[in-house]
């Protein structure tokens, strides 16, 4: 039943990345800590390999689709994954087990790890969901005003194992200027970028079951293709609505699971 879940979810994934541009993660760390009781800097890590290598096939298929920025991407993905790199390799096991211990409240790594995640999701989902207006065309953003944004969304990523779609979509469309599907597009080179480079951080601090993790990630491939296939028909203003809510959803039961025990 575990595998039948864990294969059925990386479908999901795919599908959600190929869709949406993001929130491949917003699933994929759940999924593994959750359904398949994996420890949550493990999960985090897989979360990387499986979301940046799925991305990597997006990508690729956004780029014949002209659904794709390269400019866009890597403007932002070069400043970030030095701070992935940096944020798996070393903060990450440098964070203490248990981070406050007193008679009345004991938080750990895990519970921290899943928590900000989960915060953090709360946030996206906001900003998705705000009516703001979108502009149609890219205009210029000064590099240094948005330059400490990208690196948070580096080091957010580093922390949580997320591949940052859901931060990098808003970044995209609100300051980029991008239309919603070309943000999608443009976000899984991003995530591609930013999470295989993350994992790379992962490598002498885990040990990788690469049996699992390829298995794993052909399913979740698979969705993409579909979900990509499917973005065509989907209405920009009803996937933007749609991701919102489906992020504000999982950061309320990450929440409730990790601080109420529901």
């Amino acid at each position: 039943m575990d595998i039948i879940i864990a294969y059925t979810g990386a479908c999901t994934i795919g599908l959600i990345l190929g869709l949406m541009g993001g929130g491949g993660s917003i699933l994929t760390v759940p999924l593994l800590v959750y359904a398949l009781a994996l420890d949550p800097v493990i999960a985090t890590a897989y979360s990387l390999f499986i979301v940046g290598l799925t991305s990597a096939f997006g990508s690729i298929q956004n780029y014949f689709k002209d659904n794709l920025s390269v400019k866009a991407a890597l403007f932002i993905a070069l400043p970030s994954l030095i701070t992935v790199y940096i944020t798996r390799k070393y903060i990450v096991p440098a964070i203490p087990d248990v981070l406050i211990n007193t008679p009345g409240f004991v938080l750990s790594k895990d519970t921290f790890i899943m928590s900000l995640f989960a915060i953090i999701m709360l946030l996206a989902a906001f900003s998705m969901l705000a009516k703001k207006a979108e502009n149609k065309e890219i205009k210029k953003v000064n590099y240094l005003y948005i330059l400490p944004y990208i690196i948070v969304i580096g080091l957010l990523t580093g922390v949580v194992g997320a591949g940052g779609g859901f931060l990098i979509i808003p970044l995209l469309v609100f300051l980029g200027g991008l239309p919603m599907k070309k943000a999608v597009g443009t976000s899984l080179l991003v995530i591609t970028i930013n999470s295989l480079t993350g994992f790379t951080g992962d490598l002498q601090n885990i040990a990788v079951d690469w049996v699992f993790l390829l298995s794993f990630s052909f399913f979740s491939i698979f969705g993409i293709f579909l979900g990509v296939y499917l973005n065509r028909f989907v209405n920009e203003a009803h996937l933007k609505k749609g991701f919102g809510v489906f992020i504000l959803i999982m950061a309320c039961f990450i929440l409730s699971k990790e601080l109420l025990g529901f």
